[in-house]
């Protein structure tokens, strides 16, 4: 179970950097946006089923972190909800709310100086900056292929 708070953390990060890149762009709705709020609900996705394994505040049972968790996994899930039946005043309230939750967990995470992030930044620097530029290398992938134009068949004629 070692690895699921590095991975937690890991996929959250993406999810912060991929929804702030959706969040402050101009333009919504369109090709890009909607494939990184693919990739970033499945991040957030990913994000709060791995928190129900994190049970470290109180060893072996549940923390009221994980209210938050299955709070935001009902706001995303109305967000997802809300996009798919093109109700984008709900999805933009819901979508905003949900990472807004997310930068929330993030400040948490990095506030307290006994929390793993904190902890790892100071014992383990280079792993824990090489850890970070792979997230932001992941992030910076997904938004880099997304650009790209979508591939079309040429048709054949005789």
């Amino acid at each position: 179970m070692a690895w699921v708070i590095p991975a937690h953390a890991a996929v959250a990060s993406v999810a912060l950097m991929l929804g702030a890149y959706n969040l402050l762009r101009p333009t919504k709705g369109d090709r890009q946006h909607r494939l990184i709020g693919r990739v970033w609900v499945v991040a957030m996705y990913a994000t709060i089923l791995s928190s129900f394994t994190i049970r470290e505040i109180r060893p072996g049972q549940f923390s009221w972190i994980h209210g938050l968790s299955v709070f935001t996994f009902v706001t995303l899930t109305i967000a997802l909800w809300a996009a798919f039946t093109h109700r984008v005043q709900t999805h933009r309230r819901f979508v905003t709310g949900s990472y807004l939750g997310l930068v929330g967990a993030f400040v948490g995470a990095v506030a307290v100086p006994v929390r793993y992030l904190p902890r790892t930044a100071v014992e383990r620097p280079v792993e824990f900056a090489l850890a970070l530029l792979g997230c932001v290398v992941a992030a910076i992938a997904v938004i880099q292929l997304t650009k790209q134009q979508p591939r079309t068949r040429s048709r054949v004629t005789n």
